[in-house]
Parts: structure tokens; C-alpha cells; sequence
């Protein structure tokens, strides 16, 4: 399970190259700074207040989820940043586990894998059972996944290093 002192930072130089890149697209930065997200911010981030983390994960989590990239920071990226960080995997990982066991995206009648002479196992069904017992075991179709429960995006998630103040260090305009 990650912990603040495992997450992920990224440079300012490192995301202003990827923010510039035509990869941009794949990238989500969500400043989680109060009123002063008005002074000055990330160009394409998004201000979520760490005062509405509460109510707002579900959402954030279900509007980023087709991004490859995410990247939290706060003024300073020391507490609100990371804890926000924190709390998105969390939950995000969370969710996508609630999401296999309600899909059955696990269950081998869904993904059905082959061995090594190329059969298809069926351990731990009933269509395991039923061969075992030298029953004739016919499968008519495979079912498909629900809608909607697609594999979701690997993700990674950053902490952008020195926060906001850091960026505008290098990068605000005088």
C-alpha cells in the first residue's frame, strides 16, 4: 500500500516537457490549493480545494480515469498535495477492486485461459467439476463484460516537487 513516503514526484522541468509535448492530452494536473488557485496556476489544471476532497473523489476519479498521467501539487507540494495524491490512489484502487468483484471481470467464465497444451481451463467451475467427473462439458458462448467495465487505464501518479511556488519560480511570466 503506498504512503506519502512512496509516492511518486516529478521536477517542474519534467512536467513543463510533457505539458508542452503533444502527450498532453494524456496528462491531468489537479492543484488542490484554496482562494489563492485565482493568483496564479498550472495552465490546463484543474482546481479541485483539498476542503472538497470529501465529496469531490468519486468525480475526480471517475473525470481522470482517462489519463495516464495524474499530477497533484498544493503551494508547497509538502502536505495538501501529497495527502491528496494519497488518497486518490487509495481510492481509485479501492473502486477498481469493487468494480472486478461486481463485474466478475475475475471469473474465469468471462476470461477463460488456456494452458500450456492449449486447452482451456476452467479451474475452480463448475465446468471443472463437471469434467472431472467425466461429464461432457459444452460451452455455448463466452460472455462479455458488462458495459462500462473495461479494464480501466494504468496510471501514474505524481507529486509535482516544490509545489506551485517552485513552478512559478521558473515558469510565471514577469
Amino acid at each position: 500500500m503506498e504512503t506519502t513516503a512512496t509516492l511518486r514526484h516529478i521536477s517542474r522541468e519534467q512536467l513543463s516537457s510533457i505539458l508542452l509535448s503533444s502527450d498532453s492530452s494524456k496528462v491531468a494536473v489537479v492543484d488542490v490549493r484554496g482562494d489563492d488557485y485565482v493568483g496564479g496556476h498550472i495552465n490546463s489544471s484543474v482546481n479541485v480545494p483539498s476542503s472538497s476532497l470529501d465529496h469531490r473523489m468519486p468525480e475526480i476519479i471517475r473525470t481522470l480515469g482517462d489519463k495516464e498521467m495524474v499530477v497533484f501539487h498544493c503551494a508547497l507540494s509538502q502536505q495538501r498535495g501529497p495527502g491528496a495524491a494519497l488518497r486518490y490512489l487509495r481510492e481509485r484502487d479501492s473502486k477498481l477492486k469493487k468494480q472486478e468483484i461486481s463485474t466478475g471481470s475475475n471469473d474465469a467464465r468471462q476470461e477463460h485461459i488456456t494452458n500450456d497444451k492449449g486447452q482451456v481451463d476452467f479451474s475452480g467451475t463448475k465446468e471443472l467439476e463437471q469434467a472431472n467427473k467425466g461429464e461432457d462439458v459444452e460451452i455455448l458462448a463466452t460472455p462479455h463484460p458488462k458495459p462500462g467495465s473495461e479494464s480501466p487505464k494504468e496510471q501514474e501518479v505524481f507529486v509535482l516537487d516544490g509545489g506551485f511556488v517552485k513552478w512559478q519560480e521558473k515558469y510565471t511570466l514577469s
